[in-house]
């Protein structure tokens, strides 16, 4: 429907996150001041604008988490904005998928508007599009406790040694079954942030932390 397709743009404004990045709609003007990183972007009919708490969350742990050179799986990623994200505070190779053709062709079209040459968008279950490729020191998934459940299958195949998982959109009732997930798994959460009934997870292999 166009009329709505206009009208939820009058929703979503320029907004900071975190230190350092700003997610400015298309259609709006902002000049970036000091090491701010700019995030252009046009959600389409995919998830993802920066103003959804769990979102925010994540792109608050980017800043944190993301390592010069690192490769990142983003699962789930919507908009693409977390595989953008990621990008631009110094990631190597970025592989964003979803399982949603069009929410791969939006984010197609957001790495593009953004010039993230590094990244790229695929159509995919969860880590399945992975097999073959170097394990990711950064995995990436703002999806729902049922998927981030299912993800810790497929987790150790396609993480490196040392990495991380950044895991949100886990409402507040899941926490529990989640860290039980990954602890049956081999794994433990790290740290945790709580915005609004959502939580955002750090997971990394529990043989990890003992090496440490």
């Amino acid at each position: 429907d166009e009329d709505w397709a206009e009208t939820w743009k009058a929703y979503i404004h320029t907004e900071k996150i975190g230190q350092r990045i700003v997610v400015r709609p298309t259609w709006e003007e902002y000049t970036p001041s000091g090491d701010e990183i700019i995030i252009d972007l046009d959600p389409g009919a995919a998830f993802g604008t920066g103003a959804h708490a769990t979102t925010a969350m994540c792109l608050r742990w980017l800043e944190h988490v993301v390592c010069p050179g690192m490769r990142v799986y983003d699962v789930g990623c919507g908009s693409g904005i977390l595989a953008i994200a990621a990008s631009k505070l110094g990631a190597g190779e970025v592989i964003a998928m979803d399982y949603d053709p069009v929410a791969v062709s939006v984010a197609e079209e957001n790495i593009e508007q953004n010039h993230v040459t590094n990244v790229i968008a695929l159509q995919s279950d969860l880590l399945t599009v992975c097999r073959g490729m170097p394990p990711a020191e950064l995995i990436t998934a703002n999806i729902i406790a049922d998927i981030i459940i299912r993800l810790f299958d497929q987790l150790d195949q396609h993480m490196a040694p040392g990495g991380v998982l950044l895991a949100s959109g886990i409402i507040d009732d899941r926490i529990d079954d989640v860290e039980r997930a990954a602890k049956e798994h081999g794994f433990t959460v790290l740290d945790m942030t709580c915005e609004k009934e959502w939580a955002a997870m750090i997971i990394r292999r529990t043989a990890d932390l003992e090496e440490v």
